[in-house]
């Protein structure tokens, strides 16, 4: 990966919808060289997808909750299940398997106080081996970002 590479990263990074002419133009190539770079960093996985920024608030779900989860068993049978679980549920936007004192860290879109509740009762509190959670609304974001730019 060279310096033009990473400029396209970054451009796409910032604005994965430009078309191939615009990206072109602002990492400094004609179109035809900067398509086969593009499609090199998509085969070789650097490039893993594009996406939508969708608005939590727009879709009714304005507020962002941290819950640590921490799980009675570790063996495979109960992670595979809790974690099938946790992918199957729209409102947990992020979930990672984590060191420390708990063994979750989710990150989930809900509507408010009411909406946390429902969540924790109806899905989080349902779910295969749950044993303790600890949760923390989020304030306001500091830093948004689907991955390093190089």
């Amino acid at each position: 990966m060279d310096a033009i590479d990473r400029r396209i990263l970054r451009a796409l990074a910032q604005e994965a919808r430009l078309s191939n002419t615009e990206l072109a133009e602002r990492v400094g190539l004609s179109p035809s060289p900067c398509w086969t770079r593009v499609k090199r960093l998509e085969q070789a996985g650097v490039i893993r997808g594009y996406r939508a920024e969708l608005d939590q608030g727009a879709l009714g779900l304005p507020d962002t909750v941290i819950i640590e989860v921490m799980t009675e068993k570790h063996d495979e049978t109960s992670l595979a299940a809790f974690e099938q679980a946790i992918a199957a549920t729209p409102e947990i936007l992020e979930a990672w398997l984590v060191t420390g004192e708990y063994d979750y860290v989710i990150k989930a879109a809900v509507g408010g106080t009411a909406g946390y509740e429902r969540l924790l009762r109806e899905v989080i509190y349902r779910l295969p081996g749950v044993r303790h959670t600890r949760t923390s609304f989020a304030i306001r974001p500091l830093k948004r970002s689907l991955g390093p730019t190089p």
